[in-house]
């Protein structure tokens, strides 16, 4: 079983799978993740492929300020994830909210609603810094997977949903 558990870690490091998903964004992003797609970069070489369903997905790229509008639909589609997963926040403003800071559309950063594990600084971040930040999604991604116990986590976590990641608001 160690080497079954093995092979799939190395698969998932060398072929990570992405969802993306703008939650409110001005596109900035979202046209550098897709530049990060083209022959110029061409990061599926590497393996890297964008899914259009969020149950094939390894890795949940998020783009933009996290708005009220959205904050729902970021929570379904990451308990569609299918453990072990990994969230990559991609520019400024899922990390800070960025200029939109005291907009009353907005709820606060996205690690206040799903946990991140990699942000991709820049407004908007260049190509090779998301290939690099989804580069570090999938080893995260491939260290879960070696440890039984956090798979199992993991796997468990869209049964238990994504409630526990809520704070209670006045």
């Amino acid at each position: 079983m160690k080497l079954w558990r093995r092979l799939v870690c190395y698969a998932r490091r060398r072929s990570p799978w992405l969802f993306h998903m703008n939650s409110g964004s001005c596109n900035g992003c979202d046209i550098e993740l897709v530049a990060a797609l083209t022959p110029r970069y061409d990061c599926e070489q590497l393996g890297v492929r964008l899914e259009g369903s969020p149950r094939h997905a390894d890795i949940l790229c998020i783009t933009g300020p996290v708005t009220k509008n959205a904050v729902g639909a970021i929570r379904t589609v990451y308990g569609q994830v299918c453990g072990p997963k990994a969230v990559v926040a991609i520019g400024s403003c899922p990390a800070t909210t960025n200029v939109f800071i005291d907009s009353r559309t907005l709820d606060g950063p996205l690690q206040k609603h799903v946990p991140v594990d990699v942000f991709v600084p820049g407004c908007p971040p260049r190509p090779d810094a998301i290939i690099q930040g989804v580069a570090k999604a999938a080893a995260i991604l491939a260290e879960r997977g070696m440890n039984p116990a956090e798979t199992a986590l993991a796997i468990a976590t869209p049964t238990r949903g994504v409630d526990s990641f809520t704070e209670e608001r006045p």
